[in-house]
């Protein structure tokens, strides 16, 4: 393998690990929001709400699939 084939390759991967790495962080994401409404429908009798600490329109958002990935930049 050429040093272009091999550089070539590894860009390749880290371009599908970043890519991964975003899912992953929706996942994760949603995952959050589904315990969250677990635990709130658990705690229905007692007043209170974990979605009063939860940043709803920002996890909305995540999952309406608005928010960009992340660019080399922030990664």
């Amino acid at each position: 393998m050429s040093d272009e084939d091999l550089k070539a390759e590894i860009d390749k991967l880290v371009a599908e690990e970043q890519e991964v790495s975003y899912r992953r962080r929706l996942l994760h994401g949603r995952i959050d929001m589904l315990n969250a409404e677990r635990v709130a429908r658990l705690r229905e009798g007692e007043g209170k709400s974990v979605l009063d600490q939860v940043d709803v329109d920002k996890l909305a958002e995540i999952l309406a699939g608005k928010a960009a990935p992340p660019s080399e930049d922030n990664a």
